[in-house]
């Protein structure tokens, strides 16, 4: 009988980022490769996904923890937050911190005391 690769003959795998199939989002395969003298399987495509949100701009390999978004800038009319580096997967190249802004939502600006009462009497 042939002998058999043993698991300790191969080297640990390492991923390239995910390369999307179209666009620059949603379904994409990444390369893996490994060393090993007796490794039979050295190389591989693995399916992966790349989220068509927000996050993209930070790259899909890149897990951020964000605190909680700060108060309205009435002069931008944003509210930003920050998010620090929680894991980067396979090996990707991430940023440390990320801060991201937003347009504040209708309940943070004030509302015209004029406009409030007229609602109030229909």
């Amino acid at each position: 009988p042939e002998k058999k690769a043993k698991k300790s003959d191969c080297g640990e795998w390492q991923w390239s980022v995910c390369v999307p199939t179209s666009g620059d989002c949603g379904l994409g395969t990444r390369e893996g490769t490994r060393t090993g003298a007796e490794c039979k399987q050295t190389t591989k495509t693995q399916k992966c996904k790349i989220p068509c949100n927000w996050k993209k701009q930070f790259g899909a390999e890149c897990k951020y923890q964000f605190q909680a978004w700060g108060e309205c800038d009435l002069n931008t009319a944003l509210k930003t937050r920050t998010g620090n580096l929680k894991r980067a997967l396979h090996n990707a190249d991430c940023q440390k911190t990320v801060t991201i802004s937003k347009p504040c939502g209708k309940l943070t600006k004030p509302k015209p005391q004029g406009n409030f009462h007229y609602l109030k009497a229909a």
